[in-house]
């Protein structure tokens, strides 16, 4: 069994579920956050191989988690994918800018995400 974890931040249960499901299957251990505040803390404590992280969150919105990460030397190592519903190019320059390793724009094929998700954690 992998004994990779991936935290998965994102306020749409629905969403959660439809990625975590097939990740389990994957043999990842999942982490869940609702919002970026606790997507902060539970990255901080856990340490997680990879975070898929939405940019429209309460408390604290995914572009100020990924780059209070990415610019802390004891996190900057993991690959932060980025899901989100905003297509603009100017978006996605930001979340690039904040550290982020992909910008996905939902809706996505679960299966490319898996793709990337293995690539990252050379599976």
């Amino acid at each position: 069994m992998n004994s990779r974890t991936i935290l998965i931040v994102d306020d749409e249960v629905d969403l959660v579920e439809t990625v975590r499901f097939p990740l389990e299957m994957a043999g990842y251990r999942v982490l869940v956050s609702y919002n970026g505040e606790d997507a902060l803390n539970q990255a901080r404590k856990e340490n997680p191989d990879l975070i898929l992280l939405d940019l429209m969150l309460p408390k604290m919105d995914g572009y100020k988690v990924c780059r209070l990460l990415k610019f802390d030397d004891r996190y900057k190592h993991i690959p932060v994918l980025m899901l989100t519903a905003k297509t603009q190019e100017r978006d996605k320059v930001l979340g690039m800018e904040t550290g982020a390793n992909e910008y996905i724009t939902k809706p996505f094929e679960i299966e490319d995400l898996l793709k990337k998700v293995k690539g990252y954690l050379n599976k």
